[in-house]
């Protein structure tokens, strides 16, 4: 259990390229009104609920408050309650005492302490077991936390600020969230709108992914055609801005020649350089031919453009690492396929949303 606990010390998670206010917010009226509050609120000691669909930017919207506030040279402290197993979220939400458990050879500071005297962001704050929401309200109360196993609590002084893509009522309703806790959280509420309420923005995050994903994978393509702007919103992004990214990474890897959003069964130019053979064809089996030395293509390029990682491949393709696998011996690259190197830095992950 201690090894476990190790691996997942508490760390900053400060913003690795600061966004521009004109990509995160863009146009749109609902998001300017975000961005007013916000501007009203930043250095206010006040607890903070982000509340939004999944992929709304809830995490680049609690960067932005800490990167513009005056906790700006002060800790931010990162937490994804659903990441980290329940037997051990207390562990590093609060620390423990040497001698607690079988293994707690020495002290450890959790990650509240981690945060004292700036920003600590729990994302998914509705994933949180009830003892632990008992733990987080006390802290929001007076400001102490007692780590596993000690006898005398420690003081916190830290902003909270939380995220959740859940209806908080809902889960007050159903006996899964406490409505204490709920009361104490949101003092200030930030809603943010999905992508399909602010389409207008749509064009400059597109660009904006573009040339992150061009970096990322080191690479260059044609720029984004009138055509694929026009499409881009057209669709409903039930996925929203990570929809967005996603589907801006694959045009990168993919060319022009990718899907648009919405087409289920793209054809890649690849399909037309297949041979055809003389004689009898069979449609079937030169489609079958062609898909999978299209898809061999693909794998290979975002193999080497993550530098054979390939469970990081898998992420970029958006299948299982298993499915990777079995894709890996059907199109008949060897799984331990050892790829060119790639120059040093030349592939550089910069997630933004």
């Amino acid at each position: 259990m201690l090894q476990e606990l190790e691996n997942t010390q508490p760390h900053s998670d400060p913003l690795g390229e600061l966004l521009s206010p004109e990509i995160i917010f863009g146009r749109s009226e609902a998001m300017n009104e975000v961005r007013s509050k916000i501007e009203r609120i930043k250095d206010a000691a006040v607890p903070v609920l982000i509340r939004g669909e999944s992929g709304t930017g809830k995490e680049v919207i609690a960067k932005f408050i800490h990167t513009h506030s005056s906790w700006v040279n002060s800790p931010f402290v990162k937490v994804h309650c659903p990441a980290i197993p329940a037997t051990l979220l207390e562990s590093e939400l609060f620390g423990y005492e040497a001698g607690s458990f079988t293994g707690a050879d020495r002290s450890k500071p959790g990650r509240v302490e981690a945060a004292h005297r700036g920003i600590l962001f729990l994302d998914e704050i509705a994933e949180l077991e009830p003892g632990l929401q008992v733990k987080l309200l006390h802290l929001l109360q007076d400001g102490h936390i007692f780590r596993i196993g000690a006898q005398e609590g420690r003081v916190v002084d830290a902003r909270i600020i939380c995220a959740t893509h859940r209806q908080l009522e809902q889960e007050i309703a159903r006996g899964r969230f406490r409505q204490d806790l709920f009361y104490r959280i949101n003092v200030v509420t930030v809603h943010l709108p999905p992508l399909r309420d602010r389409k207008e923005d749509i064009p400059g995050m597109a660009q904006y992914f573009l040339r992150l994903s061009q970096q990322r994978f080191n690479t260059k393509v044609a720029p984004l055609s009138d055509e694929w702007l026009e499409r881009l919103q057209e669709h409903d992004w039930p996925g929203n801005i990570r929809e967005l990214e996603n589907v801006i990474g694959n045009y990168v890897v993919l060319g022009p020649e990718g899907s648009l959003p919405g087409e289920e069964n793209p054809i890649p130019q690849t399909f037309q350089k297949v041979e055809i053979p003389e004689g009898t064809i069979s449609l079937r089996k030169i489609g079958r031919r062609a898909a999978r030395e299209a898809e061999r293509r693909v794998i290979l390029r975002v193999l080497k453009s993550v530098r054979g990682n390939r469970k990081q491949a898998a992420r970029t393709l958006n299948i299982s690492y298993r499915a990777l696998l079995y894709k890996l011996k059907e199109v008949g690259i060897p799984p331990k396929r050892v790829l060119e190197a790639q120059p040093e830095g030349a592939f550089s992950r910069m997630r933004a949303f």
